[in-house]
């Protein structure tokens, strides 16, 4: 089978793999689409994240790897001992490692695993014709969800799991930092839990504009005071999502919530930032954050079914997997008007 492999930095080859046998309880999965996250962009460009050294302990694999964790497909074959899921279904696949044994996987906080890993990052991806994966992690998808949607519910699942941890409540204000896929899947997480202005703050007017389209008020922090403007728009904030993860934001984020307000962190932020507490103390608002999602799956594939989240607005691009490295991996990191590139594999 044809497969998108991380070697190293910059190094990402689509060659033959061989296709494995689905073993004991697992699935075996024909990819149809799979999104390029920027977790991929990450170990493409800076060589970080892939599993590398020692084999992890669940997926028992390392470098080389195949690349991709947001992506759906069709059955193809069953391991031995797995229920619940037949040949030729339509699914999806949440791609989180983890071990079921430890405190956090029993009290259901699944993502918090101490043996937490991705597949695509930690095991072979979706970045192929075909995949398998553990049967806890395959989710039905109805008819009525093209495989297209299906690629975007992963991202969908972070954006909507930060919204659900938060406080948000019906008719509040929300600003959300980074229109990026994530932040941009958050906007229409906000909108449909029924924030009544959202502001989408960013550098790049070609992300903003889509912003706009989902309903946000743009707002360009290379152009205007960021924290001016929404206070003076706004009135302040209930809650601000950190989709960004680069100090002005995380400054900006803080000194635009209200009293009793909150931010929540969303983004991967690799270098430490400064917090200002006192600003937070005097406001006695929450300071959170999120990591990637659980119990979410099943809801946002039934918000995306109902119509409740049209994600197919994210989608800027639609690639052949020969053409990963030139018109996606390289394209994102220079092109700011795409959000969400799939990868047409089985499709």
């Amino acid at each position: 089978m044809k497969a998108a492999v991380w070697y190293g930095k910059k190094d990402v080859r689509v060659e033959e793999r061989e296709v494995k046998a689905a073993q004991a309880g697992q699935v075996k999965i024909k990819v149809q689409y799979a999104g390029i996250c920027g977790s991929d962009l990450h170990a493409y460009h800076h060589g970080v994240g892939i599993q590398e050294g020692d084999k992890h302990p669940l997926s028992g694999q390392n470098a080389p790897l195949t690349l991709g964790h947001e992506f759906a497909g069709v059955v193809s074959e069953l391991g031995d001992h797995v229920s619940g899921i037949n040949v030729g279904d339509r699914v999806v696949v949440e791609p989180l490692y983890h071990c079921g044994k430890c405190e956090y996987c029993i009290q259901g906080r699944y993502n918090q695993c101490t043996q937490f890993g991705f597949v695509g990052l930690n095991g072979d991806g979706g970045f192929a014709e075909y995949v398998v994966v553990e049967s806890y992690m395959v989710h039905a998808l109805p008819d009525n969800v093209s495989f297209e949607e299906g690629a975007l519910v992963e991202p969908t699942a972070v954006a909507l799991h930060a919204v659900r941890h938060s406080k948000l409540k019906v008719g509040q204000k929300v600003a959300v930092y980074g229109a990026g896929p994530i932040g941009l899947l958050t906007i229409l997480s906000a909108k449909a839990a029924g924030a009544s202005e959202i502001y989408a703050v960013d550098v790049f007017d070609e992300r903003l504009n889509l912003a706009a389209k989902l309903g946000a008020i743009p707002v360009n922090s290379a152009q205007v005071n960021a924290t001016e403007t929404i206070l003076q728009q706004s009135g302040g904030i209930d809650v601000a999502y950190e989709a960004a993860g680069v100090q002005p934001t995380m400054d900006s984020a803080i000194a635009v919530i209200k009293k009793g307000g909150e931010v929540v962190v969303i983004a991967a932020i690799p270098t430490p930032l400064q917090v200002n507490f006192f600003e937070l103390l005097v406001k006695e608002a929450n300071l959170t954050s999120t990591l990637a999602y659980r119990h979410i799956f099943p809801e946002v594939v039934s918000l995306i079914a109902e119509g409740a989240l049209d994600v197919k607005q994210v989608i800027t691009k639609k690639i052949k997997l020969d053409n990963i490295v030139e018109e996606g991996l390289e394209l994102l990191m220079s092109d700011k008007s795409h959000a969400k590139i799939l990868i047409e594999i089985n499709g």
